[in-house]
This record gives C-alpha cells, structure tokens and sequence, in this order.
C-alpha cells in the first residue's frame, strides 16, 4: 500500500516508463472506470517499449549533457507559454481574478524574464495556477468518462482527451507558421517534461501492477485539480503476491455493543 502525495501522482501518471507486464486472472473484470481494459493495456505495452528504447536513453543524455540551470529556463520557457492556455481556462471558469494573475505572470516572465526563461513573476508573488480544457470540462459538470491510454502520449480519459484538442489551440506554438520550429518546439518540451520525470522511474519500477498504479493514479490528480485541491488524498493501492488485483477485503464487521447492566 502506497500513499502518494498529489504532485507526485501527477508525475507519475504522465511517465511513460512504465515496467513489466502483468498477467490478469481468467475471471477478470474491467473495473467500472476502465471498461477499454484490454485495449488500453495494449496501448500502454507499446509507449513502454517506445518510451525504453527511445525517449528515456533521450532524456538521460539530456540531463548528463545540459546543466541543471540551463534545464530549469527550458522548462521555465515552456511553463510560461502554457500560461495562455490557462489563463483562458481560468476566464472560462469564471476565476477572472486568477486570469488576471496568470495575465500578469505572462508579462513579467516575458518580457523581465527574458522571453519565459526566468520567472520573476513567482518572486513577485504572483501565483502559478494549473488549468486546461479537461478541468474546465469537469468543472462545468462534465463527467471524465471511461480511462484511455493514448497512444505516445499515455494516459488520458475521455474528458480530456477532447479537452487536449481545445488547448492545442490556445497555445502559442499552434501558430507559428514555420512547422520545423513548431515541431521542434513540441519536440523539446515532450522532452524537457519525460526529462523532470526521471527520478519517479524507481517508484513505478516497485509497484505490482504499474498500468493499474499509473491509471489510478491519473484519475486520482485529475479529480483534484478538477476540484481545486478539494479532493481528498487518497491511499492507492498496490496489489501485489498477498493481494491479487481482483481481491477485495472482507468488510469491517460491526463492533459488538457493551452488556448493558441490568
């Protein structure tokens, strides 16, 4: 049984090394949340594979290679174009006064942080807000739907596998007439962000069942950022050899009344 904070489930539920495959029993139901089981599970062995023989080598030749500064203004520079994104998800929200902070911080990182590479906004006070399409769905009602496990990209839902297509248009890499730069863009931040997510390998690498850990997990810190951190933590867990997937625990029984004197 693993307790697993919120931002560390967040990275968890975006790595794409995830290890080993597991063999479900014969009787094996989906559960409610993951009725494509099968398929996804398929999906989720082919980004494995891709993720080992090309993305984390990558990545890891990036960290040795690049100087950690160096790495922290990329992802700096990559955070502040995300902020247009939500910065619109925060007025479709009706959060105007966090659209206007996230206003703000595009500014200031802008143009005092030399295009996105610093982040004095944060220095200033101004908060870093997390919002996108999906959270926007979810926070006008919209249920996630069944999980999916998209291909390179991994985990999703239903919910926010749309929501993904709105912010792809909300971002300013969308409209750069050059296709080199715009790919070569997306290129880096895929990077840059499988990069930061290095250290969480060894985590996945224990878990029993990493595909179930990791789905769990996603849907887990997508309810609490669609709730605004209202969400309670929960404990996730790890069926392993004394606890088969499929195996529940026997409920608590009541608790037998004191003798009542006579």
């Amino acid at each position: 049984m693993l307790s697993v904070k919120p931002g560390m489930v967040l990275g968890m539920a975006l790595a794409a090394a995830l290890t080993g495959c597991v063999t479900l029993p014969a009787n094996h139901k989906p559960p409610p949340q993951d009725p494509w089981e099968s398929w996804n599970r398929g999906v989720y062995r082919v980004n494995d594979k891709v993720d080992r023989a090309v993305v984390k080598p990558i990545a890891r030749t990036y960290v040795r290679a690049v100087p950690a500064p160096a790495r922290t203004g990329v992802s700096n520079f990559f955070a502040n174009l995300h902020t247009t994104t939500v910065m619109v998800n925060d007025a479709l929200q009706g959060k105007f006064g966090a659209a206007a902070n996230d206003l703000a911080r595009f500014v200031v990182n802008t143009t005092v942080g030399v295009g996105g590479l610093l982040d004095p906004a944060s220095q200033m006070g101004l908060d870093k807000n997390d919002e996108d399409f999906g959270q926007t769905l979810g926070h006008w009602g919209v249920p996630p739907g069944p999980f999916v496990e998209i291909p390179v990209l991994g985990p999703s839902d239903a919910r926010d596998g749309s929501g993904r297509v709105v912010d792809i248009f909300t971002g300013p890499t969308h409209y750069i007439d050059n296709n080199w730069v715009s790919y070569g863009l997306y290129g880096v931040s895929a990077l840059d962000a499988r990069a930061n997510l290095l250290s969480l390998d060894d985590t996945l690498q224990k878990v029993f069942d990493p595909y179930a850990f990791v789905r769990d997990a996603y849907l887990q810190r997508r309810a609490y950022l669609v709730s605004d951190g209202k969400a309670p933590d929960e404990v996730l867990v790890d069926p392993g050899a004394d606890e088969p997937p499929d195996s529940a625990a026997p409920p608590p029984q009541p608790a037998t009344p004191p003798d009542t004197p006579n």
